[in-house]
């Protein structure tokens, strides 16, 4: 093999080399995916602003404990699905319709929060907001486990029914309690 040749064989050789083992393939993602994850971004930050208003009001030390941890775990799974959409290369928020294409979800209207705020009954108010917004929550992630195809928001979303399914029984729980 005359030098230059042998030298671009040696490059060549040196190139593939170096560029480290095969990646595994990337783990598909489909529209059920995004709209998901898009979906429960505005979902968690509604649940998070119920939550702060919860941790604020409630007087009953279970309720405070359970907005504070609804509201520091939505948090940090907003942060996850935003790195999700990121990583993905997808919009951080869904299309304006995109309730509609998504099962209709009702959204935890912001009347209902502002009524929260000024409720007369507010423990009892709170934990039926709360048990309506975690059960949507559960319907969505249903669909996602049914629809998906991305293993790990598929795992997530296993996740989500299952704590917020519950939390819905220990919200239930503390409703039937004397002055519930």
């Amino acid at each position: 093999m005359p030098g230059p040749r042998r030298g671009a064989v040696a490059l060549v050789v040196l190139l593939v080399a170096g560029c480290g083992p095969p990646q595994p393939p990337e783990a598909p993602v489909n529209a059920d995916d995004v709209m998901f994850v898009q979906m429960m971004v505005r979902h968690h930050r509604q649940g998070i602003e119920i939550a702060k208003v919860g941790a604020g009001r409630a007087t009953t030390p279970e309720i405070k404990t359970l907005t504070a941890a609804i509201e520091s775990t939505q948090q940090d799974e907003v942060e996850m699905m935003l790195r999700w959409l990121h990583s993905w290369d997808q919009p951080l928020e869904p299309a304006g319709d995109a309730h509609d294409h998504h099962g209709g979800m009702p959204e935890t209207d912001v009347e209902r929060i502002r009524a929260l705020r000024k409720s007369k009954s507010f423990e009892r108010d709170l934990l039926n907001l709360l048990i309506a917004h975690q059960d949507d929550a559960v319907q969505m992630a249903g669909a996602e486990v049914y629809n998906g195809a991305n293993p790990a928001v598929k795992e997530w979303a296993r996740q989500v029914q299952a704590s917020r399914k519950g939390q819905i029984d220990l919200m239930a729980t503390l409703l039937k309690r004397p002055g519930g």
